[in-house]
């Protein structure tokens, strides 16, 4: 089964579930209902090492993809070129899925072909992803099975210590606050993931919509927010445009 197929099963259970909820009477979307899609995630950034870029390398990228289409228990959202963005990486690939062994077993069959060895992983972000602690009703985009769009940004986060001292309804006051302003953005789709006690950082946020401009916008118009006070770290910030797989690979490499 291509990676494809499974991302669009994985929407076609989150649409089975609004439907239920429909014919329930039920209008919110619940935890449970988050927790029937993929909840790991993992943001592979690379960098290409032209040096030992295979030739021909249409056989290269074949395989490459194929490896990355068909892995077992994965399945990409998808592959940004980064190139130009920033200095230090070329290629993102994003992928979901429901036990992390798997994004391991696909990261070595990677690493073992041609083409693996010359797109070395630099950065690599993994987190769980779930509905927010202070509004059950909202989640990552890719948890309510909203389809991938044009621009990726996606960056570290971390809360100073202080942010865990406040009262918990002072901390959801701010939030909402904070989420107010982004609602002036609605194109723009939010995916903010956990990654507390198993990476350096707590969160990873992973903005997309098919103009950068807007992401500029919005994130400009967040510093407003009385939260960010509460901001320990938000970089480095990563900028990729999505390709199909395929495409971006031989955009990268020829």
């Amino acid at each position: 089964m291509s990676s494809f197929t499974r991302l669009e099963q994985f929407r076609e259970i989150w649409q089975n579930r609004s439907e239920e909820q429909e014919k329930d009477g039920r209008s919110e979307r619940t935890r449970d209902d988050m927790n029937a899609v993929p909840r790991y995630t993992v943001f592979w950034l690379c960098a290409l090492d032209q040096d030992r870029v295979p030739r021909p390398v249409e056989p290269a990228v074949e395989e490459f993809v194929q490896l990355l289409e068909r892995s077992e228990g994965t399945a990409l959202r998808g592959a940004y070129l980064a190139t130009g963005f920033r200095p230090d990486v070329d290629l993102i690939f994003w992928l979901l899925g429901h036990d992390p062994a798997h994004f391991q077993d696909l990261a070595l069959a990677l690493r073992r072909t041609a083409l693996g060895r010359a797109l070395p992983v630099c950065y690599a972000y993994f987190g769980m992803a779930g509905s927010s602690q202070y509004d059950p009703t909202h989640g990552p985009a890719f948890l309510r099975g909203e389809p991938p769009k044009r621009y990726l940004s996606v960056y570290p986060f971390v809360k100073t210590p202080e942010w865990y001292l406040l009262p918990f309804e002072e901390r959801r006051r701010l939030m909402a606050e904070h989420g107010r302003l982004g609602d002036e953005f609605p194109t723009v789709l939010t995916n903010t993931v956990n990654s507390f006690g198993v990476q350096d950082q707590e969160f990873i946020v992973a903005l997309e919509d098919d103009d950068v401009g807007t992401l500029i916008t919005m994130v400009q118009r967040l510093r407003a927010a009385e939260v960010r006070k509460y901001t320990q770290l938000d970089t480095p910030i990563f900028l990729g445009q999505r390709y199909e797989p395929r495409e971006a690979l031989i955009r990268l490499v020829q």
